[in-house]
């Protein structure tokens, strides 16, 4: 017993650590990658919450992307398109038109894009937008000598559907797939034809307006002041038949027309063209011809342009390929 005792009292106590070294051993207890967390590695709740909104703005997103790139086009793809076109582009509509005439011209971007897609609208609107531009060339030139578009340029609903009457026309019968898919490519014909033919009479008479030296009446020849209606000259004659071929370049360049068709528009702007000059010179404004005013001779314009084409087209095409 006293042997034990004095083994006990000899034996030394195990160190107990110090609170220093215990923290350092206890990492080793711990797995490696247990991390313990910090507030530096803390996410802020607010970043946690903008995740999902991220997510759901981001989904929203890609749902609109995908509707207007619907193939063939819907009514809601071409109702969404041009709302996001008209928002982006309004300090250029609201100086080419008036708020009836955006309204109206918003119905034809809609229509135009039902029909024919993407690539019909950027026709238009390539239509648009150089025919505000001709428009305003030397405006103040134009205001002084009276022969200037009212309200500064800026088209109301009228002017707009006198200009895409016939394009409307042939954008319903697309749609409505009138003839079968044989006609189809006539119907797009049409459509780019009255506007080729739009722009080069637009183009004409105002770079004639602004630069014409000379002046004559298409009936009579004679040398009449510019402005007046039924009048050509050579400045104004050529930039309408540039305008004409610029525009069936873009519609080919769009898928919209062949090469062969795009020379169609061409010709037949021109014809139509010159077929408007002898209308506003020989009936309008004359007795009994008071109804005859700029939006119905439009119409009449726009309207011989992609009736021609689409004549032609049958007429000559189809005589070649046999």
């Amino acid at each position: 017993m006293a042997l034990s005792t004095h083994l006990l009292l000899h034996i030394k106590p195990p160190p107990v650590p110090s609170l220093l070294k215990s923290h350092r051993s206890s990492s080793s207890i711990l797995p490696r990658n247990f991390l313990i967390p910090s507030p530096c590695h803390r996410k802020p709740i607010k970043e946690i919450m903008m995740k999902p909104q991220a997510a759901s703005v981001q989904s929203a997103v890609s749902e609109v992307m995908s509707l207007i790139q619907s193939s063939p086009p819907t009514w809601q793809s071409a109702i969404l398109s041009n709302l996001l076109i008209f928002l982006l582009g309004s300090p250029i509509l609201v100086s080419g038109l008036s708020v009836s005439g955006i309204a109206a011209a918003f119905l034809l971007g809609t229509l135009t894009w039902r029909a024919f897609g993407s690539s019909g609208f950027l026709l238009v609107a390539t239509y648009f937008v150089i025919g505000t531009a001709v428009t305003k060339v030397r405006m103040a030139q134009k205001e002084a000598e009276g022969v200037a578009e009212k309200r500064k340029g800026r088209r109301g609903p009228g002017s707009v559907i006198g200009s895409s009457a016939a394009g409307c026309i042939c954008a319903f019968l697309a749609i409505f797939g009138a003839g079968g898919i044989g006609y189809s490519r006539l119907w797009q014909l049409g459509f780019v034809a009255s506007f080729c033919t739009k722009l080069s009479d637009t183009v004409s008479s105002e770079i004639g307006k602004a630069y014409g030296k000379t002046t004559y009446l298409v009936t009579t020849l004679k040398v009449v002041p510019r402005g007046t209606e039924g009048a050509v000259s050579v400045e104004g004659t050529f930039a309408g038949l540039l305008a004409a071929i610029l525009l069936a370049f873009v519609g080919g360049l769009m898928g919209e027309i062949t090469a062969p068709e795009a020379i169609i528009c061409v010709i037949a702007s021109q014809i139509a063209n010159f077929g408007e000059s002898i209308i506003g010179a020989a009936l309008q404004d004359k007795e009994g011809f008071r109804w005859l005013n700029n939006d119905a001779v439009n119409v009449i314009n726009i309207s011989m342009g992609s009736i021609l084409a689409v004549f032609m087209q049958q007429v000559l095409l189809q005589n070649l390929r046999v």
